[in-house]
Parts: structure tokens; C-alpha cells; sequence
């Protein structure tokens, strides 16, 4: 069933809001289930926010229908996305897989995709292109995945994301998104493809043999990437004590040179080495010492869905504001501490019940470089630009690393894309530290 949106909605940069569903072609069952690793449950308070911007090239010939009728075969490899979540006996989250599916929502804008992204305010205006809703109250009626497609007056179109971190990471995400383009280049080439067996994620098995163990743990403490909130309940969100706001920034190849020369390091860590020196110089009593870094995991299994991410926290015993940059950078690549381990071991603690974030329980920086964001292909053509973004990052705050895109300019393709989800009072003061710094230029796109 379609719902049109109300016609007031005309005067706003996103209108015509119609709702819809797509799911699984065939049926996977009533008896079948997602088990919910402990990284999971860890990421149960956050979500990833995706857009891809996509030429009229790239979509001629796909309408919205034909986009839905393809969503049905591609999602039949990944169903348990499309179940709802549930409870154990002893409260543990887990996925139920009955095909209730996906919500697609479909939009318009008048404005043009160049128009867009070059408005100042682009990344806060991203909310409006990918849809912003969370887990519960009700976990019945609560899709873990949402999709909206957006008509823009120069035809082409963008397709957002809504994605339960809890699913899994940024790898998973794009690797799912990678799946569908590639579903569709099948179709379009030989027919809708013929499934025999049903596939099973390594996590997916009946209802009956869903069997929870006790856990005993010698070790209470918990670890320092971690910070436990108040109880939720079946309402997926936390709340913040200030006002965060979003800022995107490119890094031209240039600038990454200049910045490997300067700090002599990693590109990653330098980088972040610098963001680190100055944010503690805006927050400066309350320097942050101890910071999470996010990274890719080289053992994770491309096309599982999962949270496979290596998480780890870096601890400083001096001055930041005073530290050289080097320094930093060293810290961050030869002596942060994996706490993988200690996370799980948290969260089986309690059966998995207790709520936690990770993104912003410390200044966090999440290194997306080798996220493939932008291998999803149709007819030849990959999206102009792909930007992802977190939700319910805790009051610390995270700065994330993207790859470029063709857009910011000649080149940008081997550049970067920064995004930064601080409190609303920093940001002025922090872009003025960056540009001291040659990080954020003046033309750059803000």
C-alpha cells in the first residue's frame, strides 16, 4: 500500500513522500532466526546513514518499479534484513526472519544533484535523502533497513540508506548495496536468476535450536571503548547532552602528500593526529586523552553481513594540545589497544541486555578508506558521490573517513572525505583550527 504525503509538504526541499515495502521474493520460512553476535548488540544504539547520488545514465531505463521488482531477488539473498526484531526469554535481541521486509520511500527535490551538494550545508541536509527512523518503541513493526529513492530535476536520482548498525558494520552495508547493482546488471542481461536453495547467513538457523548459554566472565570492568547508558528498552536511541551537528570536508590528493610529509606517518593516523591536537584545544581542561579508533578488520568475509570492524582505543599520559603531532600519530598506529574481546565479554556479562554506545563514548575516529562504497555499478556508470554518515554518536564525538569522489574536482578520486559529528559549539571554533592547520581550505565544500 502507498501513502502520499500531505500537500503542505510541497514547500520543502524533499516533497511528495510516498511509502511502500519490498522484501524477499520467496519465503524463508516461520521457523527460522538471526542469532545477534555480542559486536552486534554492541552497535544496537547506532546507525549508518548511506546516499548514493546516481546520474540519469546510470538509471535510464530503470524505473520504479523495475528498481522494486529487482529489490525482490536481491533481498531473497539477504532475508533475515527483512525480519523484525525479537526477545528471548532472557531479553536478548535476536532477528526474527518472517519476510515482514523493507520500507521504500519515495521522493522528489527540484533541485539538481550539482545544486545540492553545492549548498553549504549539504551534510546536515543529508537526513533528508536517507531516512532518520530507529528501532521501536514496538520492535514488531520496526524495519531494521529502509531505502528512499529521491527524483532530482536533472533526472538522476539518489538512493539513501537506512541501515541498523546492529545488522552490521559499513563494510556490510556496501557490500549489500554492491550486491543489488549487481542483481541488476544480471537481470537486465540474463533474466531474473533462479534460486534453488535457500541461502543461510553463518548466524541464521531454526527457532528450535536457538539456545542461550550462560556466561561466566572473571572480568567486570568495562572496557574504555564502551559506554553504558540508561536502559532503552525496545526504543533503539540515545540520548545526547548537547546539540550535535554534521560538517563534511574533501582532502585532495595534495593536501594528503603534504600531510604524509608533515607528520611522517600513516595517512589515517596523521590525519587524525591532527583532528585529535585540535579538538583537545577547544575542549582544553577536558582534553580528550583517550580516544576509539574504528578500522577494517582483514579477516572479515567479504558479502557476510556482520559487524566485523577491529575496535581499539589509543591512551595518552600528556598534554595533547602541547604534544607533537608525531607523536600522536605514533600512539594511534604502534599502541592502540584492541578491545574486541573485552567489548564481547561486556556484553555477555548480562545475556546481551544492557545498553552501550560505542561511536562517541570517546572522541572517536572511524577509518572508512577501504569501505567499497563506490562499487555499486549500473549500466557502466558508478554514483557521482556517496556519502555515510553515523546516528546516535554520544557527545564525544567522531570524525569519519571516506573516500573521495570525481566530484570535489579533478583527482578527487584518489582524495578523501571527512565528516565530523561534534557538538554544535565546537564546530566554528574547530574549522578555524583546521584551516590554521591547511586541513580545511576555503573552497572547500562545507
Amino acid at each position: 500500500m502507498v501513502l502520499p504525503s500531505d500537500d503542505q509538504e510541497r514547500g520543502s526541499l524533499v516533497y511528495g513522500h510516498k511509502l511502500s515495502s519490498v522484501g524477499p521474493g520467496r519465503a524463508s520460512g516461520s521457523d527460522l532466526v538471526h542469532n545477534l553476535g555480542s559486536l552486534d548488540l554492541a552497535m544496537k544504539l547506532h546507525y549508518l546513514r548511506g546516499v548514493y547520488f546516481l546520474s540519469s545514465q546510470a538509471i535510464e531505463g530503470l524505473t520504479n518499479m523495475k528498481i522494486k521488482e529487482t529489490m525482490f531477488y536481491w533481498l531473497n539473498e539477504y532475508f533475515h534484513t527483512c525480519g523484525r526484531f525479537r526477545r528471548s526469554d532472557s531479553g536478548r535481541p535476536f532477528v526474527k526472519c518472517n519476510d515482514c521486509g523493507a520500507r521504500f520511500i519515495e521522493a522528489r527535490c527540484d533541485k539538481t544533484i550539482g545544486e545540492w551538494l553545492e549548498m553549504e550545508n549539504w551534510p546536515s541536509l543529508q537526513k533528508l535523502l536517507a531516512s532518520q527512523q530507529v528501532i521501536g518503541p514496538e520492535l514488531s513493526f520496526s524495519p531494521p533497513i529502509l531505502f528512499q529513492e529521491t527524483h532530482f530535476r536533472c533526472g538522476g536520482i539518489s538512493l539513501g540508506l537506512s541501515w541498523a548498525h546492529v545488522l552490521g558494520d559499513a563494510f556490510s552495508a556496501a557490500d549489500f548495496m554492491n550486491r543489488w547493482a549487481q542483481v541488476v546488471g544480471h537481470i537486465q542481461s540474463n533474466g531474473p536468476p533462479k534460486i534453488t536453495t535457500l541461502p543461510l547467513s553463518p548466524n541464521t538457523e531454526q527457532e528450535e535450536n536457538l539456545v542461550e548459554t550462560p556466561t561466566t566472565m572473571l572480568n567486570k570492568e568495562v572496557p574504555l571503548s564502551l559506554n553504558r547508558v540508561d536502559p532503552v528498552g525496545d526504543h533503539w536511541v540515545t540520548t545526547n547532552n548537547l546539540k550535535m551537528e554534521t560538517f563534511s570536508f574533501p582532502i585532495s590528493p595534495s593536501q594528503i602528500a603534504n600531510l604524509k610529509v608533515k607528520v611522517v606517518g600513516p595517512f589515517f593516523e596523521s590525519l587524525c593526529a591532527l583532528i585529535w591536537q585540535s579538538v583537545a584545544k577547544l575542549r582544553q581542561e577536558s582534553e580528550p586523552k583517550t580516544v576509539t579508533i574504528c578500522k577494517h578488520n582483514a579477516k572479515r568475509t567479504k558479502g557476510v553481513i556482520t559487524n566485523s570492524q577491529v575496535i581499539s582505543t589509543a591512551k595518552a599520559d600528556f598534554s595533547i594540545m602541547e604534544a607533537d603531532p608525531k607523536k600522536l600519530a605514533t600512539l594511534l598506529a604502534d599502541q592502540a589497544t584492541n578491545e574486541r574481546t573485552e567489548i564481547e565479554e561486556a556484553i555477555e556479562r548480562d545475556q546481551g541486555v544492557s545498553d552501550f554506545i560505542v561511536y562517541g563514548a570517546n572522541l572517536t575516529f572511524v577509518d572508512w578508506q577501504e569501505v567499497n562504497f563506490y562499487g555499486l555499478e549500473l549500466q557502466g556508470y558508478k554514483p557521482d558521490f556517496v556519502t555515510y554518515s553515523i546516528q546516535g554518536i554520544g557527545d564525544n564525538g567522531a570524525v569519519l573517513v571516506l573516500p573521495g569522489s570525481n566530484h570535489f574536482g579533478k583527482g578527487g578520486e584518489k582524495g578523501r572525505l571527512v565528516t565530523m559529528i561534534l557538538p554544535e559549539n565546537e564546530i566554528f571554533r574547530l574549522k578555524s583550527e583546521l584551516k590554521k592547520i591547511g586541513l580545511l581550505l576555503e573552497s572547500s565544500i562545507e
